[in-house]
């Protein structure tokens, strides 16, 4: 008898895949969980601990009052019910990485519960929803062999079979995001967390760096015949460092489970971890239930107990989120949804470009979706390229502030720079930050826009290319394209090409009939 529906050899294809995702993402406090240790990124190994992250005797842990703060502001972003009243527990097991050999967590009585987020895929809209949100500590950090011998600055093979541990992080605030096993593909869970990661960030709650490991996700996927409602054998997924590998860890997993369902074996309930290289998962060990943890309360932590009106004083200071973010660009500036959800993506990009947007429209340089292009294009090329986060636009040291892309804007519309050119400006700039003005002037690159300088150009280039010109008369309106880009190379590509065609048609007027 197998109660798992999936997980004895008698299912038979076709599959559902069932994918439910557990989110670990760590809060933005200056100080630790339970201590005044930093939490700052990139410190030396084992600065930024002291006895009580370190679990030496006889210490005591204070909460972190910010920690609950923003975990609550998490909690009221993605819909969930906050309890007034939650508890702490103790997660009890052995690991190097775990230096107190228990974390303190929330298990029965967590912080909030009952959320959900909407996803789109694929052009419908789909609810996830949320189970839990809860506050906890952090572990420490394992370096295996080469990375172990990177971290400390010595050669790999002195290391190959050594572990190292390092500290900083263990005690860092997180809060765990579990979902209900609603996502039905590998889409679908990616779009959830991209949607999750966007929320986050808009709600200041983490900077969700997932190179940082400040947002870690591990899934949980199983099958089930299709259109049946039990849940087959749950395994769980480690070593996802980005979207994409958890996008592709599912989808070989998934793969992996059918292959076994299909040959009449069975699917076990264990861990396994991606192989980005191998594009596989492998087996790391059995999967735990919650008795292997023997959770208790934490006897060091009383009930956490909250305040009705401080919650309400949380939710007020909520800004505005995504979804509706979404929806007001479409509604404001004329953007298709696309464009919108491309904006939105990060609450960074979008303030960068409703703040071109508005200086923009004062300097009547462009309109709303003339900015949208460029911020989606150029400028976004530029931040992938450079590895650049968006919100390094609205610093103080910003490669292009949004002021800069008025004005290059600007220079657009008044016929001062082509498209093609100001490209290359926005790119330099960019580079170097110099302003838009200061590097058309260092360059020269201002387009030729007096008729009287190019006129005679367009006469010897129009007498140079007869064929060209016979055609143009027949009707083929493509060879006024070669003409105008004959005139464009010989000034460097400074000519303005609206201008080259007006004169090319007014010097052929002048000779008779186009």
């Amino acid at each position: 008898m197998n109660p798992s529906g999936t997980g004895g050899a008698a299912a038979q294809g076709p599959y559902e895949a069932v994918i439910a995702l557990e989110v670990h993402v760590e809060l933005s406090t200056r100080t630790k969980a339970f201590c005044g240790c930093p939490t700052a990124f990139g410190a030396e190994p084992n600065t930024q601990v002291c006895p009580v992250c370190l679990g030496h005797p006889g210490v005591l842990p204070v909460l972190n009052r910010r920690a609950v703060e923003l975990a609550v502001r998490a909690a009221l972003s993605l819909n969930c019910t906050v309890h007034l009243e939650s508890v702490f527990a103790r997660k009890n097991y052995f690991y190097p990485d775990l230096p107190k050999g228990y974390q303190i967590t929330q298990y029965d009585r967590p912080l909030a519960t009952g959320g959900w987020l909407d996803v789109e895929v694929g052009g419908e809209t789909r609810r996830i929803r949320i189970r839990r949100v809860h506050l906890e500590e952090d572990t420490g950090k394992l370096f295996h062999g080469e990375q172990a011998a990177l971290a400390v600055g010595t050669d790999p093979s002195s290391l190959e079979h050594w572990s190292l541990v390092d500290y900083n992080r263990a005690g860092v605030p997180l809060i765990e995001i579990v979902s209900e096993p609603d996502a039905r593909s590998p889409e679908e869970a990616r779009a959830y967390l991209e949607e999750l990661r966007s929320v986050l960030e808009y709600a200041g709650v983490s900077d969700v760096r997932l190179e940082e490991g400040s947002m870690r996700c591990e899934p949980n996927v199983s099958l089930r015949p299709l259109g049946s409602d039990r849940l087959g054998t749950p395994v769980e997924l480690k070593n996802l460092n980005s979207f994409r590998s958890v996008e592709r860890a599912l989808a070989h997993e998934i793969r992996r489970q059918a292959a076994l369902l299909d040959s009449g074996q069975a699917v076990r309930r264990e861990t396994r971890a991606w192989d980005e290289l191998a594009g596989a998962t492998r087996f790391m060990r059995a999967k735990e239930t919650a008795d292997d943890y023997r959770y208790f309360p934490e006897p060091d932590l009383p009930p956490l107990v909250l305040d009705p009106e401080w919650v309400e004083g949380i939710r007020r200071t909520l800004p505005e989120l995504r979804a509706a973010r979404r929806e007001r660009l479409v509604a404001a500036y004329g953007l298709t949804p696309y464009d919108a959800r491309v904006l939105t993506a990060s609450r960074a990009l979008s303030d960068y470009y409703e703040d071109a947007v508005r200086l923009a429209r004062e300097a009547g340089a462009a309109d709303p979706k003339t900015v949208a292009n460029w911020v989606m294009g150029d400028l976004s090329r530029l931040l992938n390229e450079t590895q650049t986060s968006p919100g390094a636009l609205r610093s103080k040291s910003s490669p292009f502030p949004a002021a800069a892309l008025a004005e290059l804007l600007g220079l657009v519309k008044d016929g001062v720079l082509s498209g093609k050119m100001a490209k290359e400006v926005l790119e330099e700039c960019f580079r170097t930050g110099r302003s838009p003005r200061a590097v058309v002037g260092e360059r020269g690159l201002s387009q030729i826009t007096d008729a009287s300088a190019l006129e005679d150009l367009v006469r010897r280039v129009v007498e140079a290319n007869p064929k060209v010109v016979a055609e143009l008369r027949g009707g083929k309106e493509k060879a006024m394209g070669f003409l105008v880009g004959q005139v464009i190379r010989e000034t460097g590509g400074k000519a303005n090409p609206q201008l080259v065609n007006e004169l090319i048609r007014r010097v052929l007027g002048s000779e008779g009939p186009a």
